[in-house]
């Protein structure tokens, strides 16, 4: 874990309640694929937010989702703004977290819901810059469409990488929407008749992980190959 000042060099809207924020911290940071920072508003109040950057990127890249509804994460966006336009640094504790990226030759499934998104899009980079020769399965799971804010950009990859397949599910879809809908655990569940051979990486609220985690064992997903943060507190 390293801890280290930042400066807030933006905050821009991904979608009218997702906010990218970009830090420049002051000493190197260093930390694997599918780790997460804690923004120390206080001593004692420290808010984690997955990286949706590669390691050694200059930058580190947050995607937070703040609605009215959500304060915790409001909170943190609130004062990252105040911390911006008064040109004064963050602190965060980087490099945390259990469930990133291992070295294995296994297919990988990625999956999230909503935000948690930022925590499979820095695997899926890695994975990426690596260039292994593996499958890789990408499931995005939002309400709405409008709340896949990256889906251009992914449908890019998947069309120039024959070996990364990208799949968005939307739970609440308009007449305009072409794609999958339902929840996206059940997309998976769908889409694979054993879940054996996979690693599997996730990221979402707790209740959609514990569910997704209890359905997938019973598809053949094994234990020791599933990795999300949040089965520390389900």
């Amino acid at each position: 874990m390293i801890q280290t000042q930042c400066t807030v060099d933006a905050i821009t809207p991904l979608t009218p309640f997702v906010q990218q924020v970009l830090l420049s911290p002051r000493q190197a940071v260093d930390f694997l694929p599918g780790q997460y920072l804690q923004l120390c508003l206080t001593e004692q109040d420290k808010r984690p937010f997955s990286l949706a950057c590669l390691p050694k990127s200059k930058q580190l890249e947050l995607h937070i989702g703040a609605s009215k509804a959500d304060d915790y994460s409001s909170q943190a966006l609130n004062y990252l703004q105040q911390q911006l336009h008064a040109k004064q640094p963050v602190l965060v504790e980087a490099g945390l977290g259990q469930a990133h990226l291992r070295p294995s030759d296994n297919p990988v499934l990625l999956l999230a819901g909503g935000t948690g998104f930022s925590y499979v899009y820095s695997i899926a980079k890695a994975l990426q810059q690596q260039k292994q020769d593996r499958p890789v399965f990408l499931y995005w799971g939002v309400r709405e469409q409008s709340s896949l804010y990256l889906l251009d950009e992914l449908q890019a990859w998947a069309n120039s990488h024959s070996k990364f397949s990208f799949i968005p599910v939307v739970q609440a879809a308009d007449n305009s929407w072409q794609g999958r809908t339902g929840l996206v655990h059940e997309a998976v569940l769908n889409d694979f008749v054993s879940l054996d051979a996979y690693d599997i990486y996730i990221a979402g609220p707790f209740p959609m992980v514990g569910v997704a985690r209890d359905a997938f064992l019973q598809q053949g997903a094994h234990r020791e190959q599933m990795f999300a943060d949040a089965f520390a507190y389900i």
